[in-house]
């Protein structure tokens, strides 16, 4: 039972590649398959056209919209853990960061849009790189009204301003937040702390108060919780 569904899963992705590059190949699209999904990677200028198609044209038909989310892909395929050895002592040590947090070609920022085509039983990820320096892609809340929340909440949590969003604010943090929390780059203890003052009968902003520092998990060697009740065995020896 479980290899036919996966059988006819197979041959629904191959299908949908096939149709996705017989029409989008010409206009610089590219289309890949992994993990069992498929996914289309189109530029930002060509949004809201390759959108539009893919809702409207009958060999598509992807009339919801799931989810829109934003990734910062400047770390990517790296890592300040030392994880190729194990031990019985505990986690991998921290190692020496490179403190370069840029990503090759500028393509450290994409929005990935996950689509669903009810009619035909079909999914579908469409990835849109924008510019580092300026993260700004076309809204697609014309096509998809869903996206206004997930567009709000990738502004939050990336910076990546959606043009033509009628309401882009944030939406998870507070509106004195500052910064981007899901940057590759926002500092663990962020910027600012938040408290309530009594005297002035609201909140306040105050610079961090943490100490940054690297967390290396500890191995616990002697538990305090027995050292008493060792201390206090006599040793047969001095009986």
């Amino acid at each position: 039972m479980n290899e036919s569904v996966n059988s006819g899963s197979a041959q629904r992705h191959q299908a949908l590649a096939e149709n996705l590059t017989r029409v989008f190949s010409d206009q610089g699209c590219v289309i890949k398959q992994a993990l069992g999904e498929v996914t289309i990677e189109i530029s930002a200028d060509r949004l809201i056209d390759v959108a539009t198609r893919l809702r409207d044209e009958s060999d598509f038909r992807f009339e919801e919209l799931m989810d829109v989310c934003g990734v910062d892909y400047s770390e990517y395929g790296r890592s300040e853990w030392s994880t190729g050895e194990a031990s019985f002592t505990g986690f991998g040590r921290g190692v020496e960061s490179s403190g370069d947090h840029e990503p090759e070609n500028d393509r450290r920022f994409a929005v990935v849009y996950h689509l669903l085509s009810i009619s035909l039983n079909m999914r579908l990820r469409m990835r849109v790189f924008v510019d580092s320096a300026q993260p700004i892609v076309k809204s697609v809340i014309p096509i998809w009204s869903s996206a206004e929340w997930y567009e709000r909440e990738a502004f939050d949590l990336f910076g990546i301003l959606f043009d033509g969003h009628p309401d882009l604010r944030r939406i998870l943090t507070d509106y004195g937040f500052v910064g981007h929390p899901f940057r590759k780059d926002f500092p663990l203890e962020g910027h600012v702390e938040m408290r309530y003052d009594n005297e002035k009968s609201r909140v306040v902003y105050e610079p961090v108060s943490i100490v940054p520092r690297t967390l290396v998990p500890k191995v616990i060697r002697e538990d305090n919780r027995y050292l008493g009740d060792a201390n206090q065995q006599q040793d047969p020896a001095d009986a």
